[in-house]
């Protein structure tokens, strides 16, 4: 029997949006997330750094918000993630915004990291339903409730979740998750029989395919760990239905600091550590997707947090 789930703002009274389940009283402290009650964004602005599908020519429509329910040692986004920067929006001033990025020629709105705020961006896009007329795009760590997902269902066009990790003992020490993959391969099931096999339309001003509906999963290639991404292909080979979604491997790891306790994530992946993942993935028959040249390592492509469009 299916637990029953709605998306509203008692939950923040005890919090059980994310998959910790933390419980808090978000009125009155922060949940494990590092949020509040606040609706909090770092960035309003069209992105062109996304799989080419999603971003196409003129961008997608991204919104970075504040706070995270994972805390990865490695994040490129900290100062956002676990740091707290950003600034405070109303339900009215989101809702504006979604519109703002379609009228700038968005294909799409990209909703990055979202999952804390649900009980007030859902109601900003509700308020502009019957106005908005390109897809939202869901682009999140992969660690999320299935009820979460399905409560998204009229919500939702494109899932662009992480697989991150298959090892718990990764998961638990780099992200403090130690249930991340039991929790994220459920959840992306989920996505995937929510949104049906990927759909494309072409743009007028470009030949590049615009994804409108279905899963892209991003997998990034750690340094020194990239048999635990051999586990991944291999249950995604095994364990995901055919033609349903597509894969993005990433090779774009930079570490923004040096960590005492990883030392192996002081560094860049290697060509090799790379090229042994995407040989495996098309082995495996998964070339449906996207792969990155190594060059794609460069801190530039990392957005600045700057406020803009808010």
């Amino acid at each position: 029997m299916q637990e029953s789930f709605s998306i509203t703002t008692e939950l923040f009274t005890h919090c059980e949006l994310c998959p910790r389940r933390c419980g808090v009283n978000r009125y009155r402290t922060h949940g494990y997330c590092g949020c509040g009650t606040t609706l909090t964004a770092a960035r309003a602005a069209l992105h062109h750094w996304e799989e080419p599908c999603i971003s196409g020519t003129r961008g997608s429509g991204a919104v970075f918000f504040t706070g995270c329910t994972l805390r990865c040692r490695f994040c490129q986004n900290q100062s956002i993630s676990q740091d707290g920067f950003g600034k405070s929006l109303s339900v009215s001033k989101l809702a504006d915004i979604f519109l703002r990025l379609q009228e700038e020629g968005a294909h799409n709105i990209n909703l990055v990291t979202a999952t804390q705020y649900l009980p007030l961006i859902l109601p900003a896009l509700d308020l502009v339903r019957n106005r908005l007329h390109i897809p939202v795009v869901y682009n999140c760590g992969g660690y999320e409730r299935v009820e979460t997902v399905r409560a998204l269902q009229d919500y939702v066009d494109i899932w662009l979740p992480d697989l991150k990790y298959y090892d718990p003992g990764l998961s638990e020490s780099f992200s403090g998750a130690p249930h991340y993959f039991a929790i994220a391969s459920e959840a992306i099931l989920q996505m995937i029989r929510q949104t049906g096999a990927p759909a494309f339309q072409l743009s007028p001003d470009s030949d590049i395919p615009i994804m409108t509906r279905g899963v892209i999963i991003r997998h990034l290639v750690l340094p020194g760990h990239y048999k635990d991404s051999l586990w991944i292909l291999a249950w995604m080979q095994g364990h995901l239905p055919e033609n349903q979604y597509l894969i993005s491997l990433m090779s774009q790891y930079t570490p923004y600091h040096t960590d005492p306790l990883y030392p192996e994530l002081n560094r860049r992946i290697t060509t090799y550590e790379y090229e042994k993942v995407v040989d495996a993935a098309l082995a495996l028959g998964l070339d449906a997707g996207f792969m990155q040249k190594k060059s794609s390592a460069k801190e530039e492509y990392t957005p600045p947090f700057d406020l803009e469009g808010l």
